[in-house]
């Protein structure tokens, strides 16, 4: 089972701290001192694939020595402004490392193995693009 909590610290600021006690400050625009709440959906969705896409591209013995992937979203106008289309960019390099190869492994995050992906998929459509560099 995962567990998380978050913690009001005052103002529009809050400490959210994972199983693993690792910690992450989020906040309001307002008081901009942490990570949006809505965009940290974001960030889980591409640092999740974005270990999957690392593993399984070392394990392809197709190594990545980069990796980046920017995300765009689009959200509803009105509250509770749920995201409805998002797009990950992947920009990655690595000796000898193919168009076929990359374009799998992403496959593989989006479809079998990354639980931000599972979770947010029907939802919200997620689509994606790469380039190697």
């Amino acid at each position: 089972m995962a567990e998380a909590k978050v913690q009001w610290l005052g103002g529009g600021t809050y400490l959210g701290v994972d199983s693993t006690q690792h910690s992450v400050v989020l906040s309001t625009p307002t008081d901009n001192v942490g990570m949006k709440p809505s965009e940290m959906l974001l960030v889980a969705l591409a640092s999740c694939t974005a270990v999957d896409v690392v593993n399984i591209s070392a394990k392809k013995k197709q190594p990545l020595s980069s990796l980046e992937i920017q995300v765009k979203a689009e959200q509803d106008e009105n509250p509770p402004w749920p995201f409805r289309k998002i797009h990950l960019h992947y920009v990655a390099s690595g000796e000898g490392l193919t168009d076929a190869a990359l374009s799998k492994a992403i496959e593989l995050s989006e479809e079998k193995y990354c639980s931000v992906s599972a979770t947010v998929r029907g939802v919200a459509e997620i689509t994606t693009s790469f380039e190697i560099v």
